[in-house]
């Protein structure tokens, strides 16, 4: 288990809030495959899989709607 690293989902800009999205896209990563050696072997499948990158575009934004809807970026 990782140590606590998420205190708030509250930044000062939009492009803080899209930064903490992929951090919260990549923090899941870890804590669904613990092993870095096997993330770092699986890493080369993904990133020249087309399907692969749009899905993690995907995560990441809806990451960011959670984000932005904390912030209330849409006002």
């Amino acid at each position: 288990m990782m140590s606590d690293w998420l205190t708030s989902l509250k930044t000062d800009t939009p492009q803080q809030g899209f930064e903490l999205a992929i951090m919260l896209a990549r923090n899941a990563v870890a804590y669904t495959q613990p092993s870095p050696e096997i993330r770092e072997r699986l890493r080369y499948i993904y990133a020249e899989n087309a399907d692969s990158l749009i899905a993690t575009s995907h995560v990441v934004a809806t990451h960011f709607q959670t984000v932005a809807a904390a912030n209330n970026y849409w006002k």
